[in-house]
């Protein structure tokens, strides 16, 4: 380990841990749980285990999660050995000397916490060089496996991701905020869709737009990332400007990962609040295989299964299949919400030096459509006859609402190592969707402005109007890559180069109108006549774009740099073929990214970072006839991470200041002008930890006293939010395994109030406090949890726009059954 590693902190760096660290004092202690976890955890406590022979990676990794230890081997070490079990109540030193049993391996403890495994020979002559084998053997959390980006984690704490940089790379020496969920904290979570998977997260608003049953809304430091489309595998799932939305599958995911902040300068056009990545369950070895049953809310009946294995010589091929398949109905209407996934991946080894992975999947919805928008008048506030509206009405038509969707994706990840410094990867994906959407929805009340408006009657219908649209989605993703490992002395830069290519292919044509009665409120009756008016849309668009980036990662002793710059070419050509006209869009944009970390000893990183990002406009600038110059953002970020040695826990705090640049606004006669810009600045901090043995904690805190239009052709909009962004928000979670295989979780979403979407709210919406459970219980290969969100039922307003108020989700309640081996 190089010497400098070892020097006392910086006059600055010493401020800002105490600063951070004053700031998570303040924050965490809301529960006595939460002081806990800025202690050791306890290495030494007996704990009652229940493991059963078996191949001892699977034996290990479930030994390292119980018992809350860093454990670290790598996985040729245990390839083909077996465990004979471990049950009874026993210290963790003694549980692996029986967990190891007749395989020839010893566990030893390391200076620094946590424990390697050696081979019984070598086991004396390693002691002495046990701080060589800390620096050599990749200390993990709750697995036996070394982590990597792509790879499971074990237990909540990851410490790797390859999201910010396209590399492998420590989070500690990321430059930029990055969180992690797990599969395990997903399924700890009980969540179903991708919403809930972030609901714990900084930063992050899944709520926008209230219960949508067709679209993950999510917001991230005060903006929309819907669009241009999250990734998959790190490929953009590139979404069509309308209804059709590529849809995720939690089950199929090993971890979903979320940058915060702009991410253009490795991913190309996007959003400036930042970028969703889910990562794919891969093959791999010594995973355990799972069959799962649930029942849940709304006739939700479901089946899954997760099975993996290997053949060839030396198992050089592996292969994994994921399923799922749901029958279950939306809140209301009694209307479908089925969805069929397939997942079949398979890895071959090719040769000591190439790896090459075959992903793909199938997702079938069949479901109609449930939303949860109503007037603000009889929601937010009563109406001026007094009178408010049912929180559970459905505005739309059951037998009528339709969203219907196939998607389709085939492609590879192949890795090939050219030699000792330069390895080469390419990720390509082809995919198609085919989405059928039509919907019956609410206009406001039937009499805008009644002659008696205290009278109850005038505010007993609902006007009504109906869209259709039926879309398709032909996409093709590239990613080719070559990274190099080089070292000069004591500067080792990991460099990184690459482009990608994306073209997606897009047929639209919709209806926006019809004819459908209006709804009594009162007295609601459904299954009148809709008949959808003439196409207002009938088009064919192709979007491409290819992207060009260099990134230099630089160490020296304990500095690491990020450097970073990419040049884009973005194109859209549409044809509409209701005015016979074509349009032809073409836009460059050169962007850049840098940071700083400084990684202490002691487990300590503080970083700075800029970061910017772009999206093509598509509005017409009446000067020139052509479309804007793209909007940009950028990001100016300071932040600290905290990795404890000997304990599976990472904290973080970040500063920043983000300004979306150059949007689209519009003057009081609707002339458009690119002058728009709107700042954000917030802190955020952030707790993943297991403060001891079967413990779990997560806490995530967002300040953010600015998010304001500070740029406009309307005057009347400098000084207000362009959307909703609460100025508190504050969440934690908290399971705890207990005796006799029992496990007990509680989560609390606390949200602050706020003014609406561009302060259009004739009042504050309010904020609330959700809570969350699960009780679980796992004896021996079986796993029984009980998830309850929104323990208490309660009906909220997220949000407010123009005249319609937005609910959160009802309480939902699942009861599931797995069996793994």
């Amino acid at each position: 380990m190089h010497s400098t590693l070892h020097r006392p902190l910086p006059r600055w760096a010493r401020w800002a841990r105490y600063t951070v660290s004053a700031a998570l004092a303040c924050t965490l202690p809301l529960s006595p749980v939460l002081l806990a976890a800025l202690a050791p955890a306890a290495q030494a406590a007996s704990i009652t285990y229940d493991i059963p022979a078996g191949p001892l990676e699977p034996a290990l990794n479930r030994f390292g999660r119980e018992a809350g230890i860093l454990l670290s081997f790598s996985s040729e070490l245990v390839a083909g050995l077996r465990s004979p079990g471990l049950r009874g109540q026993h210290e963790v030193g003694a549980a692996l000397e029986r967990l190891l049993q007749g395989t020839g391996l010893q566990a030893q403890p390391q200076p620094q916490g946590g424990w390697a495994l050696v081979r019984a020979g070598q086991a004396a002559a390693a002691a002495p060089a046990a701080p060589a084998a800390v620096s050599v053997l990749p200390a993990v959390t709750a697995r036996a496996a070394a982590e990597t980006a792509t790879g499971p984690v074990a237990g909540y704490v990851a410490r790797r991701s390859a999201t910010a940089s396209k590399t492998d790379t420590a989070l500690l020496d990321t430059p930029q905020s990055v969180s992690v969920v797990s599969a395990e904290r997903i399924e700890a979570l009980g969540a179903t869709r991708l919403q809930e998977v972030l609901a714990y997260t900084p930063g992050v608003d899944g709520t926008i737009y209230g219960d949508d049953s067709r679209y993950d809304w999510i917001a991230v430091r005060g903006f929309e990332t819907l669009s241009p489309g999250y990734y998959l595998d790190g490929l953009q799932l590139r979404n069509n400007a309308w209804w059709a939305v590529w849809q995720t599958e939690n089950y199929g995911v090993e971890r979903v990962e979320i940058q915060r902040g702009p991410a253009s300068v490795l991913w190309g056009q996007n959003g400036p609040g930042g970028m969703v990545n889910l990562v794919s369950k891969r093959p791999a070895p010594g995973l355990l295989q799972e069959l799962r049953v649930t029942l849940g809310s709304h006739a939700r009946r479901e089946v899954a299964a997760d099975l993996s294995g290997a053949f060839g010589e030396g198992e050089a091929a592996q292969w994994r299949l994921v399923g799922l398949a749901r029958d279950a109905e939306l809140p209301a209407g009694g209307m479908a919400n089925d969805r069929q996934y397939l997942a079949p991946s398979l890895t071959l080894k090719l040769g000591s030096d190439t790896r090459l992975t075959l992903l793909s999947q199938l997702l079938r919805t069949r479901a109609g459509v449930y939303v949860r928008v109503l007037p603000e008048a009889g929601t937010l506030v009563p109406t001026a006859a007094g009178t408010r509206l049912p929180a559970t009405l459905l505005a739309g038509e059951p037998g009528f609402n339709r969203f219907d969707q196939d998607q389709t994706m085939l492609g590879y990840e192949l890795e090939h190592r050219l030699n000792d410094r330069w390895t080469f990867s390419q990720g390509l994906r082809w995919a198609r969707l085919d989405a059928d959407m039509r919907q019956v929805y609410q206009t406001g009340y039937l009499d805008a402005a009644p002659a008696n408006p205290q009278d109850p009657a005038a505010w007993r219908l609902l006007g009504r109007s109906v869209t259709t649209s039926r879309e398709k989605i032909h996409s093709l993703v590239v990613d080719s890559r070559l990274q190099g490992d080089l070292v000069f002395g004591a500067w080792r830069h990991t460099l990184l180069a690459g482009v990608d290519l994306q073209r997606s292919r897009v047929d639209q044509v919709s209806v926006f109108g019809g004819t459908v009665s209006p709804l009594d409120v009162v007295a609601p009756v459904y299954g009148g006549a809709v008949v959808p008016g003439d196409p207002a849309v009938n088009s064919h668009t192709v979007l491409e774009q290819t992207g060009l980036y260099l990134q230099d990662q630089i160490r020296h002793g304990a500095w690491v740099m990020t450097l970073g710059a990419r040049h884009d070419r973005a194109g859209v050509d549409t044809d509409d073929h209701l005015a016979d006209a074509s349009t032809r869009q073409r836009d460059h944009h050169t962007g850049v990214r840098a940071g700083i970390v400084y990684r202490a000893a002691d487990g300590w990183a503080q970083y700075a970072s800029y970061a910017s990002s772009f999206v093509p406009s598509t509005t017409l600038n009446p000067a020139t006839g052509r479309p804007f110059e793209p909007e940009t953002g950028r990001q100016l970020e300071a932040g600290l991470r905290y990795e404890p040695a000997g304990q599976r826990a990472v904290y973080s705090a970040a500063v920043f200041e983000l300004q979306r640049r150059n949007y689209v606004t519009y003057d009081a006669l609707f002339v458009p002008s690119a002058q728009g810009e709107v700042t954000v600045r917030g802190l955020e901090l952030e707790a993943v930890a297991e403060p001891r043995a079967g413990m779990n904690l997560t806490a995530a805190y967002a300040f953010t006293p600015k998010a304001d239009v500070t740029r406009s052709a309307k005057p009347e909009e400098i000084g207000k939010q362009a959307t909703a962004v609460p100025r508190h928000r504050l969440s934690l979670w908290v399971d705890q395994r207990l005796g006799a295989g029992l496990k007990l979780g509680l989560g609390a979403r606390v949200v602050g109030s706020h003014h609406g979407i561009g302060e259009t709210a004739v009042r504050d919406v309010p904020g609330y406090t959700l809570f969350d459970a699960l009780l679980g219980w796992e004896m021996r290969a079986w796993s029984v949890a009980l998830n309850v969100s929104n323990l208490t039922d309660k009906d909220v307003i997220v949000n407010c726009s123009s005249g319609n108020c937005y609910y959160g989700s009802q309480r939902r309640v699942s009861l599931s059954a797995a069996y793994r081996f």
